[in-house]
C-alpha cells in the first residue's frame, strides 16, 4: 500500500487502469519518497510494441480515469518487469530501480 498525505493508494488499483491502455503489456506501481506527501505513486510499465506510448500520454490516459492523489508522478517505460519465480511482480526490485 503507498500513503499520500494520509490517502491510502492500492497499487493494483493503478496498475488496473493502466493495463486498460491498449498499448500496455504489464505494468507494476510502487510508492517512492515525496518530501511533501509522504510517498508519490511510480509506475513502471512495458508496452506492447516498443515504443507505442509515451509517458506522457499513460500520465494523460491516467488523469481521465484516476483522482489526481491516486495518479502516478511518472511512468518509466521498460523492456520486461523483474518478477519471481512463480511470475509475481518484485517490487522491492523496483523500489531499488526507483
Amino acid at each position: 500500500m503507498i500513503i499520500r498525505g494520509g490517502e491510502n493508494i492500492y497499487p493494483k488499483e493503478i496498475e488496473n487502469v493502466l493495463h486498460m491502455h491498449p498499448h500496455v503489456l504489464e505494468a507494476g506501481v510502487i510508492g517512492i519518497p515525496d518530501p511533501v506527501y509522504g510517498e508519490a505513486v511510480k509506475a513502471f510499465v512495458v508496452l506492447k510494441t516498443a515504443n507505442a506510448a509515451t509517458e506522457g500520454e499513460l500520465i494523460d490516459f491516467c488523469k481521465e480515469r484516476l483522482p489526481a492523489f491516486k495518479r502516478p508522478k511518472s511512468i518509466r517505460l521498460m523492456d520486461a518487469l523483474p518478477k519471481s519465480a512463480v511470475g509475481k511482480i518484485l517490487r522491492r526490485e523496483l523500489r531499488k530501480m526507483g
